[in-house]
C-alpha cells in the first residue's frame, strides 16, 4: 500500500498522542508518512518525539502537492479557527480511527472529515460524528447521538442514546451527558459532570446534576 503524506498541526501533548495513534494505525495498516509538526507558537525544541516543527499554520496554505492534516487541537474555538484558515485545496483532512475502535458497515456510523477517534472508544449503531470532532480514550457514543462540528470529548466521556452537541461543545473528561439532551453550540461540560436536562449555547457547566456557572453569550 502507498503511504500518504500526513502533517499533524498542534505540537503539544494531544499532537504527541495523535502521532502516537498514527504510529498504532500504521502497525496495522502502514497508511501514514508522517513528516512532522505546524504550529503557531513554536515548541522549545525543533525536534518533537523524532518529528520536525514545519512552520505555523499559513504556511500549509502554500503547499503545493496533496497533503493529509490532521488537527490536534483540543480547544474548540481554537480547533474551529485554524480549520477555518486552511483553504488550500491540496489539503486533505482524513478521518482517522484507532484499530481496536470497531467501525462496520452494520452499525451505520458517519464520520466527519478530520475526525479523530482514540483508543478503546465505543460506537454503536446510527452515530453521527462532525466534522474534526475528537473522541479521546475509551470515550462512548450511544445509539441516534449527533455530534457537532469541531466537538472534542476527552477521556471517558459517555454519550447518551439521542444526544445531540452542537457545534465546539467540549466535554471534560468522565464527563456524562444522559439520554435524549441536548447541549448548544460551544459551551463546555466540567469534568466528572453529568448532564441530565439541555443546556444552552456558550455556557459553563459543572456538578452532580450539572448546572450553568458562567454564561458567555
Amino acid at each position: 500500500m502507498e503511504k500518504h503524506r500526513i502533517a499533524i498541526v498542534g505540537a503539544g501533548g494531544l499532537g504527541r498522542e495523535v502521532l502516537m495513534l498514527l504510529h498504532q494505525i500504521n502497525h496495522v495498516t502502514p497508511r501514514w508518512d508522517i513528516i512532522g509538526f505546524y504550529d503557531d507558537v513554536p515548541p522549545a525544541h525543533p525536534d518533537i518525539c523524532g518529528y520536525p516543527y514545519l512552520g505555523q499554520v499559513e504556511e500549509l496554505n502554500t503547499t503545493e502537492s496533496p497533503l493529509d492534516v490532521t488537527i490536534a487541537i483540543g480547544n474548540c474555538q481554537a480547533k474551529t479557527d485554524v480549520a477555518d484558515r486552511l483553504l488550500n485545496p491540496m489539503l486533505r483532512f482524513p478521518v482517522l480511527v484507532h484499530p481496536s475502535v470497531l467501525h462496520t458497515p452494520e452499525q451505520k456510523l458517519c464520520l466527519g472529515e478530520g475526525t479523530i477517534v482514540c483508543q478503546n472508544s465505543v460506537l454503536t449503531h446510527n452515530v453521527t460524528l462532525g466534522r474534526h470532532v475528537l473522541l479521546n480514550l475509551a470515550c462512548t457514543i450511544g445509539h441516534d447521538a449527533v455530534i457537532g462540528d469541531f466537538c472534542s470529548l476527552m477521556p471517558q466521556v459517555t454519550i447518551s442514546g439521542c444526544v445531540q452537541l452542537g457545534t465546539g461543545v467540549y466535554g471534560g473528561t468522565n464527563s456524562t451527558v444522559l439520554q435524549n439532551q441536548k447541549v448548544g453550540a460551544f459551551t463546555t461540560i466540567g469534568a466528572g459532570a453529568v448532564v441530565t436536562k439541555d443546556l444552552p449555547s456558550y455556557c459553563t457547566a459543572v456538578g452532580v446534576p450539572a448546572r450553568v456557572i458562567e454564561q458567555i453569550a
